[in-house]
């Protein structure tokens, strides 16, 4: 995804931009810029080394002094709209600003509106953490969604992209007040925001997390959709206090029956299954049904892959069920031949496995 999302980064954006921070500020001279962004090795670049190469060019065309080069972002910032790629004027406050947080905390709930400061506030969180998470318990009481969010994305422990925050991976007790303050969010956009954050606790402090969505189940149809989302990792794990939480029990009773799979699957083909789901007593079951993939590694282990299938009531009797998984090589997984194994998990409990080969 990365490498399609750099693209947007073009001459074409570039050339906007340098327009509207001329608008800005006259002296500033577009060509020069564009000179400095377009270098040698500019094809190479990804995606946030682009972000990072744009703001970095901005700097040498901008008044000397950090508050006056601020302003000049800032007034840019507006006149350029909204969108991912602005994401480089919150860069340019993480690169040059951090030794004026005075200016330049503020500065970045501003341009959080236009794209998103989640993750130029980190460096901000890791030198003046006081400081920051003050500014962030403030932001979370905004009328603007956009700041709401920041006030809970930029101080994820694990943010995806962006840099991870040790001190509370060791110790998520001080964002837990701005998750208090935004589970009853009326934006989704800020619940969900909630709910990754918890998620991202709940890897280091699987417990506190597990306490935080007891609490929070039932008192809210917000907070126990974000209880339930937060809660995605250990219910993937199968933790059984998790799975008990949402009222998923024991899978005694229920049995996988007429598994068939593909014998094998060549690289970059589709493997697909069909079962029968067995479920004995009289009355309807509620079950979470996934399949298990143990993927061949490089150095020839296994490394095991949960996919959700339903989670729901089951009536007595059979259900058929069936999936497909692809086999094409994606940025986040590359496919090695051999014996991979397929499996059926029913609330946890692992009821039916085969071994299929991957082929290249």
């Amino acid at each position: 995804m990365a490498d399609a999302l750099k693209e947007m980064y073009s001459r074409e954006f570039f050339e906007g931009l340098a327009a509207k921070v001329a608008e800005a500020y006259p002296p500033f001279d577009v060509e020069a810029f564009l000179g400095r962004v377009f270098a040698p090795d500019w094809e190479s670049l990804a995606l946030k080394q682009r972000m990072r190469r744009g703001a970095e060019a901005l700097r040498p065309g901008l008044p000397a002094a950090y508050g006056d080069a601020l302003d000049v972002v800032l007034g840019a910032a507006e006149r350029c709209g909204n969108g991912f790629p602005y994401m480089m004027f919150p860069d340019f406050v993480e690169v040059y600003g951090l030794d004026d947080p005075e200016r330049s905390i503020p500065a970045l709930a501003r341009l959080t509106k236009y794209s998103s400061s989640e993750f130029a506030v980190r460096p901000y969180l890791v030198k003046y953490p006081e400081r920051t998470l003050a500014a962030m318990r403030e932001w979370a009481k905004s009328d603007d969604e956009h700041v709401r969010r920041l006030a809970s994305e930029g101080c994820r422990p694990r943010l995806p992209w962006g840099m991870a925050l040790a001190a509370f991976k060791r110790d998520p007790s001080p964002i837990v007040p701005i998750l208090e303050a935004l589970k009853r969010d009326p934006s989704e956009y800020v619940r969900r925001s909630v709910a990754n954050n918890l998620n991202d606790v709940s890897k280091d402090h699987p417990a506190l997390a597990l306490d935080i969505a007891r609490r929070w189940m039932g008192e809210h149809p917000h907070t126990d959709w974000i209880a339930k989302h937060a809660c995605r990792t250990l219910l993937k794990k199968c933790v059984p206090e998790a799975l008990a939480l949402f009222g998923v029990g024991d899978a005694g009773g229920v049995r996988v029956e007429r598994f068939e799979t593909s014998p094998g699957v060549a690289a970059g083909g589709v493997f697909e299954a069909s079962f029968v789901l067995a479920v004995e007593g009289a009355a309807p079951r509620k079950l979470r049904v996934e399949y298990a993939i143990e993927y061949v590694k490089a150095n020839g282990s296994r490394s095991r892959k949960l996919f959700k299938l339903s989670e729901r009531e089951f009536p007595p009797g059979e259900t058929s069920m069936s999936f497909r998984q692809s086999f094409r090589d994606m940025t986040t997984r590359k496919h090695y031949p051999g014996e991979h194994v397929a499996a059926i998990v029913a609330n946890g409990s692992e009821l039916a496995s085969k071994t299929f080969r991957v082929n290249l």
